[in-house]
């Protein structure tokens, strides 16, 4: 793939163009650009004790950096990675394990070879680097069609429905696809290498000589890899992208120019972990990619109406929010009030916010989802990624509808933000457990 002209860019928007872009010369381009920049401190190394980590794939949080009001600063940089399981990958005995859906290939239960190969390659990632932003944080997920192959259903503790469209308005495509590798640190290279190196293109990372790597277990969807940032300066720096105004705030670390993940207003880990089963201590995920129509909402709109439509007409009223969020501290600001105040908001102004609708999704005043969305100019046009962890994908869905607020006597143009927002593809995956992540099946106890 031709790698992104460096004399035409920002240092930063070329290293987030080849982050996107992906493979070898893109990670030889971004260490000669990283060497030559600020990013030369040595990337810290990872443990050979398996047991010093946590036991969610999911824990992020305490060992991420928290910005001076206490809320999480997610990584920097993001690839989402699909994959397949490969023909040779299966179990030659199959048969017996998937019955009548071992016919194809494509449907062959993972043989123990390949789950030892998938640990082992997991493994060396985790002592070539730390497990934090400043060094890596990853999650391997699965498709419900992953979990097909097998004879034996999911358990019942595991809400992992198919993917499906959730609004009248929207015709996404489906991750249909086995599995997805979620890559994230502070540094654009330490992704581009870890992807390289479990996928057979490096013999090493950060010094750690790599035993093997998922070249004979997956097979990559280079078609629907995704990736993305989030961080102040980050999205002001891709205005060189169509669709990306000159008007995106400098401080702001989301395209739509506001913060987000609020610490008080995102579900705990505890709360998002499913608490019985097999596949105690996973949890579940969804991810919906869509683009963002960023040139209307910044061109057509202005501050006040923003804020309106993102929060509610109360924090724009009474400037709650600040230029980018930064007045809301560690909550969305949303209140008991605010919430039941939606309809109202509908009649009286003609508008409703974004966040006081998801809010009435809350169950005791506690909100069910854990996000970790980020931004991105895939395929150069401005979009997001809406990662979001929960117990069960129905916990999702309740949200979504909420977001939604069909009930709501209001203009598509004023209902939130859904007038902005384009969703093309969705996914729903387990997250299992450490000890479950590699390629485990429908049933682990049977």
């Amino acid at each position: 793939m031709t790698l992104p002209d460096r004399s035409a860019l920002s240092r930063r928007a070329y290293v987030r163009a080849l982050v996107a872009v992906g493979g070898g010369a893109a990670l030889s381009a971004c260490l000669d650009v990283t060497r030559d920049g600020d990013d030369t401190d040595p990337v810290p190394s990872g443990t050979d004790d398996p047991d010093s980590l946590p036991a969610r794939q999911h824990a992020w949080n305490e060992f991420s950096s928290r910005d001076e009001d206490g809320n999480v600063q997610l990584p920097a940089h993001h690839a989402l990675v699909p994959v397949s399981l490969a023909s040779g990958a299966g179990d030659a005995d199959a048969d017996t394990e998937a019955g009548a859906a071992a016919e194809s290939d494509s449907a062959t239960a993972p043989s123990e070879d390949a789950r030892r190969t998938t640990e082992t390659a997991l493994r060396t990632l985790e002592r070539a680097y730390e497990w934090s932003p400043e060094g890596l944080v990853f999650t391997l997920g699965y498709t419900p069609a992953y979990f097909d192959r097998f004879e034996g259903s999911l358990p019942d503790s595991v809400d992992l429905p198919a993917p499906e469209a959730l609004t009248a308005r929207e015709d996404p495509a489906f991750d249909e696809f086995d599995a997805l590798l979620h890559l994230a640190s502070d540094r654009p290279d330490v992704v581009l290498a870890a992807e390289e190196g479990l996928f057979g293109d490096r013999d090493e990372l950060n010094g750690t000589d790599l035993e093997t790597d998922l070249t004979g277990v997956f097979d990559r969807h280079d078609d629907r890899r995704r990736t993305g940032f989030v961080g102040a300066g980050l999205p002001a720096s891709k205005t060189d992208v169509p669709g990306v105004p000159e008007s995106v705030p400098e401080d702001a670390p989301f395209l739509m120019g506001f913060r987000s993940g609020f610490a008080r207003t995102q579900a705990s880990e505890d709360r998002v972990t499913i608490d019985a089963g097999p596949f105690a201590g996973g949890t579940t995920q969804h991810v919906s990619s869509m683009d963002i129509q960023l040139d209307v909402w910044f061109g057509q709109d202005n501050h006040h109406q923003r804020v309106s439509k993102l929060f509610s007409p109360t924090h724009a009223a009474d400037e709650l929010v600040g230029e980018v969020g930064d007045e809301l501290a560690d909550t969305s600001g949303v209140t008991d009030d605010g919430i039941a105040s939606a309809e109202a908001a509908a009649r009286e102004h003609g508008v409703v916010g974004h966040a006081q609708k998801a809010a009435q999704a809350r169950e005791d005043g506690n909100p069910p989802l854990l996000r970790r969305d980020f931004s991105t100019v895939d395929g150069d046009r401005p979009g997001q990624h809406f990662l979001a962890l929960q117990r069960g994908i129905g916990e999702f869905v309740r949200v979504r509808e909420a977001m939604t607020g069909a009930d709501l006597d209001v203009s598509s143009a004023n209902n939130g933000i859904l007038h902005y927002l384009f969703v093309n593809r969705r996914g729903n995956y387990l997250l299992p457990p450490r000890s479950l992540r590699a390629l485990p099946p429908a049933a682990p106890n049977s």
